[in-house]
Formats: C-alpha cells, sequence, structure tokens
C-alpha cells in the first residue's frame, strides 16, 4: 500500500543530522540532479555521486555532533558508512525524495590489518545505509564502498537502480566471504545519535580510551593488502 504525504513527512523534513536545508546539501542535490527528470533517476544519480566522490574512511571517524552532519561531510569529502548514509537521505530529501537511515551489524570479512588490530573483531555495529522512497516503496542503498576502493579490494562494486535494494554481496570476485548481515537496528527520520555512540561504547570500548581515529590511509592500506600472497 503506498504510503500517504503524511506518513512522509518525517522523511522530507530537515534534522539535526540530515540537514537537507543546509547551503552545502542543497548546491550539492540541485547540481547533481540538474537536468534529471524523474524521481528515481535523480535518486540514482546522487547514490553514485556520494559513493564514489565522499571517500570512504573509517581511520578517522569524529563522533562530535557537528562532525556528522550531511554539511559537514559534504565539506570534508570523506567519511564512514554511517556518514555517506547520511549524506544520501539529505540530498534527496533537498530534492523532494523521501529518505530515512538504517543500521545494522555486520560481519566485514574485507577489512585491513590495521583496523581489525583498532576493533579487535571484524563485526562492524551500527554499519549504516540509506532507503529512499521510489515508485511507490522503500529501496536500500548502499553508498558506503567508492569505486577505487572495491577495484583495490577485488569486489564489484554496489550498483544501484533505484529499483532494487543494494546491500552488500556476501561474497567477493574470489568466492571468499565478504560480508554478513547480522542484526537489524530499525529504520529512523534521523541519526539516533546516543544509541550509536552506546553501541560503539559497547563493544569497542578501546576506541574511547585510546581515541578513535588512526594514522594512515585506507584505501592505501586496502591496495598494500591486495598485494599480499
Amino acid at each position: 500500500m503506498k504510503s500517504s504525504k503524511e506518513d512522509m513527512r518525517p522523511y522530507l523534513e530537515p534534522t539535526r543530522f540530515i540537514d537537507s536545508d543546509s547551503r552545502e546539501v542543497i548546491a550539492f542535490a540541485q547540481h547533481t540532479t540538474r537536468g534529471v527528470p524523474s524521481d528515481t533517476e535523480k535518486a540514482v544519480a546522487l547514490y553514485y555521486r556520494v559513493r564514489d566522490d565522499i571517500r570512504y574512511d573509517p581511520y578517522h571517524i569524529d563522533f562530535s555532533p557537528e562532525a556528522l552532519r550531511a554539511s559537514t561531510v559534504l565539506r570534508r569529502k570523506s567519511g564512514f558508512c554511517v556518514e555517506k548514509a547520511i549524506v544520501l537521505a539529505a540530498s534527496a530529501r533537498a530534492v523532494g525524495i523521501p529518505g530515512r537511515l538504517g543500521f545494522a551489524i555486520v560481519r566485514n570479512h574485507l577489512t585491513t590489518e590495521r583496523l581489525r588490530q583498532r576493533m579487535k573483531t571484524d563485526v562492524f555495529v551500527f554499519h549504516g545505509f540509506t532507503e529512499l522512497f521510489l515508485e511507490g516503496r522503500w529501496v536500500k542503498a548502499t553508498p558506503v564502498f567508492n569505486l577505487s576502493l572495491c577495484q583495490r579490494f577485488g569486489v564489484p562494486p554496489l550498483e544501484f537502480d533505484g529499483r532494487r535494494d543494494s546491500i552488500f554481496h556476501p561474497f567477493d570476485r574470489h568466492g571468499h566471504k565478504y560480508m554478513e548481515y547480522l542484526y537489524d537496528y530499525g529504520r529512523f527520520a534521523d541519526l539516533p545519535y546516543e544509541l550509536m555512540v552506546h553501541e560503539f561504547r559497547k563493544h569497542y570500548p578501546q576506541f574511547f580510551a585510546e581515541g578513535v581515529a588512526l594514522e594512515g590511509d585506507f584505501e592505501a592500506d586496502a591496495s598494500r593488502a591486495s598485494l599480499e600472497p
């Protein structure tokens, strides 16, 4: 059943983190979708721009609220999965497409040794993705890993056509385990900030004792890992 416009209101309005009314988000969304006729095509254009123009970087996570806002991520041009999902939701709302956030716990078999040592696990809590309301239904979009990073890791990049869910592949190109979904937190009109911080503190207390940021470049480390036997 189609949702009414009133049902969509929480997913169209600007929020604390999905600041779709900010100058940066509006400019980004309008530039990306200029001349694009339909909402579905606009959503696809925004997906690929967020996926590839904002570099995935889990080494320099900043939990301050200002750092997590869509406008801040756009200025920085890098972010981890939660931040990239926020940008996609914000830019969709800026052009009138309802967008919301989803979060899951995933087991990621494809990471760098530096990140694995800091996390002390291959389980990633609060993995973020976006859902967009297109053609009468919610469609999942995961704009996390930019194309160049996927090429370095040897995994197929996630594509998005606005009609089918775009979620992580279970295996890489060589048949090795890549990503497993373990738990679903649900869907949210804005980032549930306190819940996210609680989950990170619970699962990765070392982040808050030692500091979250890591030295180095995640994509460069991925390139080195792909060359190892």
